[in-house]
């Protein structure tokens, strides 16, 4: 048992009979435990600091739900989705309480949803303290008051020292993040990667939202401007999606996961940011620079001697990351929710140079490229990686969708008629050529460009204002306030029309490769989305 003000809480009915607990400790609090026992090191800036051991990152191929009769004829099986055997999870489950009987544990409870209506109360087990800082920052807060009567509907076990047996427990090596949607248990275990607790979260949410509540969730960040207009950006990892909605000219409400709902509303699913900070810099992205305070989780960053941090080291890992509540943005929406959105942006960091910096997408493509989530991988990211190589993650996020991504995009394609959304495809990766001979968009380039479509300043669709994209068919526009024209068209960029056609053909083709698993769910509308020539 343990004690939080008049409360009295007990483990026993997960399994847990010992007391060695420690129950909602402060941030300030899990910080100093973890320093005290060597698991970090606290920086300059006053951020904890700490390495997540062997993961640095997901392991999607170690994901997995057990297949039951609520999940086995709605999930989207296949190796995205894994199915794990239910009577399997059960003696796993068994074997990680075990472990965790025998250590020191942290507990938080904590919520995920702004919006009261679909508020998901959550337990968090930790066996690390810097995990349940993580906890703290990333989800959403109770008041004291609301703690007394804390009903936990899900509950996240975390036990990154548990080391699975792959023959014995049914994974596939010694780290597993196990959704079960009848017990209400993500189960994690052999990883010391902060993001599977939140994505473990999200994934449960992505499953429990359309079916049980006809609500679209949504890998994106979202802000909202003076007038009370919401955007919103989809992008995976890298291609700008925190740094671009962390803008000082409009209230954040989240950089990550969000909910729409049936009631004209965008609503932020955490308490908290996970940005990566790759090269970050004070100049170019000053709040998140900001934030990276006391209270903020640094992972698998290199620090000198005195605590100063070199952003641009990526010895350990590309993907460094920093975790920190919400409130340490100056400029955030309280509550975290904002009206119908009126623009959408899918970011994208295309490293063959080809695609638009900016371009206006109709209804069926903006369907086409969301079920697509092109994004690209360059030479150094992983192991064999030489030259610019397509990457596609259906909806902007397969690794955490249930569901097959054709129902996330008919969901979203209904609200943005009924909305009458704006929908654009935004590159911020190459110009002028492929990665390796061309160069990175700048970022005040594309915060011009989408501060123009926010603001209305990119014009109506007419043969005057914009071309159309000879091999995907977009509509890109002639000009944009800030912008040099010639930025503006990728062609004109790279000064060798057959080079560029060349790698906009190859670019194309993988497009058309990629859908070919979707033809047969996707509408004739949504397959006239994506681009129409093929070259051989």
């Amino acid at each position: 048992m343990f004690k939080q003000g008049v409360k009295t809480v007990s483990l026993r009915g997960y399994g847990i009979t010992h007391d060695n607990l420690h129950y909602q400790l402060s941030p300030e609090k899990l910080h100093e435990i973890s320093i005290e026992r060597g698991m970090g090191k606290e920086a300059s800036n006053g951020a904890l600091a700490i390495n997540t051991g062997e993961f640095t990152g997901r392991s999607p191929m170690d994901r997995f739900i057990v297949k039951d009769n609520i999940t086995e004829d709605k999930v989207w099986w296949g190796n995205i989705n894994i199915p794990f055997a239910p009577d399997a999870f059960d003696k796993l489950y068994d074997k990680v309480i075990a472990y965790l009987n025998e250590k020191e544990l942290f507990v938080r409870d904590c919520y995920a949803c702004a919006d009261a209506n679909y508020r998901m109360n959550i337990r968090v087990i930790n066996e690390y303290p810097w995990s349940n800082m993580f906890a703290y920052n990333m989800f959403i807060r109770p008041t004291d008051e609301e703690l007394k009567n804390f009903d936990a509907e899900w509950t996240v076990v975390n036990a990154p020292g548990f080391m699975a047996v792959a023959k014995e427990d049914g994974t596939r090596q010694h780290n597993f993040a196990i959704l079960n949607f009848k017990k209400k248990i993500a189960l994690i275990g052999g990883t010391g990667y902060t993001g599977e607790i939140k994505k473990g979260i999200f994934s449960a949410l992505n499953f429990i939202l359309p079916v049980q509540k006809n609500t679209l969730p949504m890998h994106c960040s979202a802000n909202v401007g003076k007038k009370g207009d919401t955007a919103i950006f989809f992008g995976l990892s890298g291609t700008g999606k925190t740094t671009l909605s962390t803008d000082s000219t409009r209230k954040l409400i989240g950089d990550d996961e969000h909910g729409w709902n049936n009631e004209n509303a965008v609503f932020n699913f955490e308490g908290g940011c996970y940005a990566k900070v790759i090269n970050l810099s004070k100049d170019n992205e000053p709040e998140i620079y900001g934030a990276i305070k006391k209270g903020a989780i640094l992972e698998n960053v290199i620090m000198d001697a005195s605590g100063e941090i070199d952003f641009a080291d990526t010895s350990i890992t590309q993907n460094t990351r920093v975790s920190y509540p919400i409130y340490h943005i100056d400029n955030i929406k309280q509550p975290s929710m904002g009206k119908n959105p009126k623009n959408i942006f899918f970011l994208t960091a295309d490293a063959f140079g080809v695609l638009p910096p900016i371009s206006k997408l109709t209804p069926s493509q903006a369907a086409y490229h969301f079920i697509s989530g092109y994004t690209a991988k360059v030479a150094g990211t992983e192991a064999g990686v030489v030259e610019p190589v397509p990457s596609f993650s259906a909806c902007f996020g397969a690794p955490f969708m249930p569901l097959h991504p054709t129902a996330y995009a008919e969901m979203l394609s209904k609200k943005m008629l009924e909305a009458g959304v704006n929908v654009w495809l935004v590159n911020t990766g190459w110009t002028g050529g492929p990665y390796g001979i061309g160069t990175r968009m700048k970022l005040k380039y594309t915060r011009a460009m989408i501060h123009a479509a926010l603001n209305g300043d990119l014009g109506m669709y007419s043969y005057d204002t914009y071309h159309i994209h000879s091999v995907f068919g977009v509509a890109q526009p002639r000009s944009c306030p800030g912008v040099p024209t010639e930025v503006l068209s990728p062609r004109a960029t790279w000064n060798n029309d057959e080079k560029y056609y060349k790698t906009a053909f190859k670019l194309s083709n993988a497009f058309r490769e990629n859908f070919k698993k979707f033809e047969s769910y996707a509408s004739e509308e949504i397959r006239r989305g994506g681009p129409q020539r093929y070259a051989h």
